[in-house]
């Protein structure tokens, strides 16, 4: 373990695996992107309002959410989380590409880009931080025979950096080939390894695909449910289908609002968290089984 991960962990948590674990409902910062761009709340207020506002009590962060990583930071959005009662669940991170990109040098780079979020993981209590397989082609990668190699490349770095951590490198079906499930059941078995997995996402597929069979080849790899409610699909038979895969864990709620033109930027908020209650309410009925 290196001597960073060591300082950072002095004081985490002990972190059980997704699947020793009950389900839960979790909450991803990105359900609320435009009241943060509005100015509405930052990271630090966020555990609060999650509990007080939505009444859940975990919460997948996103990197690029965070003010000002440093440890004394850390500490306070640590401290955010116990005070409120809210578990820190994953780092969704972002903007730290290529991972399959064509040029060596930059894919080195990428995956040590990585790193630092594993040890912001550990320090935290997170069990995971997602990852995006970017840099290949957006169309065609069909015809791309060493993307796949690109890809495993840069995530055996970053699972062989998180050994011994505790954290799981995840990847999220997040656009273009990285939403192929055919790429994805490939990378999964390239890399072959426990601690790599995925954060399935049950809207990003690529137009035209067949979402619920997208979504079945993909289940056996699932270490966490990112939760969307997409128009013209049917939200209660896909999470059925991941209760009857055997996931347990987290379900994390990524809703969507788009508020008025010309909403305020407390409006907005407002709208953000009504979509997020929606899902909060076919979660508990159809995962939890609450009346």
């Amino acid at each position: 373990m290196s001597t960073r991960r060591e300082f950072l962990a002095a004081s985490a948590t002990t972190m059980l695996a997704p699947a020793a674990m009950p389900d839960r409902i979790s909450f991803a910062q990105w359900s609320i992107n435009r009241s943060y761009r509005a100015g509405v709340w930052k990271t630090l207020e966020v555990p609060r309002i999650l509990k007080d506002k939505l009444g859940i009590d975990a919460l997948e962060f996103v990197n690029q959410f965070f003010e000002n990583p440093t440890l004394n930071y850390l500490r306070k959005l640590k401290k955010s989380c116990a005070d409120a009662g809210v578990t820190p669940v994953l780092i969704m991170v972002d903007e730290e590409d290529p991972t399959a990109g064509t040029d060596a040098a930059e894919r080195k780079a990428a995956a040590a880009a990585h790193h630092k979020y594993i040890d912001i993981a550990h320090y935290l209590g997170c069990h995971a931080i997602r990852c995006n397989m970017r840099g290949g082609p957006q169309t065609g990668w069909q015809q791309d025979t060493g993307m796949l190699d690109r890809a495993a490349e840069s995530f055996r770095d970053i699972v062989a950096y998180a050994k011994g951590s505790g954290v799981k490198v995840l990847i999220e079906n997040h656009g273009g080939a990285s939403s192929d499930p055919d790429v994805l059941v490939a990378l999964m078995k390239k890399v072959n390894d426990p601690q790599f997995g995925m954060l399935v996402d049950l809207g990003n597929w690529n137009k035209g695909d067949d979402q619920y069979a997208a979504i079945a080849k993909v289940l056996p790899w699932a270490r966490g449910i990112s939760v969307k409610d997409i128009p013209g699909w049917d939200l209660p038979k896909k999470l059925r289908m991941c209760m009857e895969s055997g996931f347990h864990g987290f379900w994390g709620i990524e809703s969507g609002a788009r508020p008025a033109e010309g909403a305020t930027p407390q409006q907005i908020f407002e709208a953000e968290c009504q979509a997020a209650l929606k899902i909060k309410a076919v979660l508990e009925q159809v995962v939890l089984k609450k009346a």
